[in-house]
């Protein structure tokens, strides 16, 4: 895209911007802990390879103690109440 002059009389100028420059280049011997960047998808890999795994045990971990608690409440009240109808019955003969 061309730069188009909009210039008026008395207006501010601003400074030119130069739109082609480039930063310099580290030299390897002036920074030597500098690394390449990586991908988005590496990121991700690395992210998938290492952290998903340790999250899936511990949500799995979650879902087993809540299925757990859902089927153990169910069952003990069903207990209780045959405790009850259990007890009761004796005294109705």
């Amino acid at each position: 895209m061309k730069q188009t002059e909009n210039r008026r009389p008395g207006a501010k100028e601003f400074p030119l911007v130069d739109y082609c420059y480039h930063a310099r280049m580290l030299n390897p011997s002036s920074a030597p802990c500098l690394k390449t960047s990586k991908s988005l998808r590496n990121i991700t890999r690395d992210y998938f390879d290492d952290e998903a795994d340790r999250e899936f045990i511990s949500e799995a971990a979650v879902f087993t103690m809540l299925t757990i608690a859902m089927a153990v409440v169910p069952i003990a009240s069903g207990i209780s109440a045959m405790l009850q109808l259990l007890s009761t019955l004796p005294s109705l003969f």
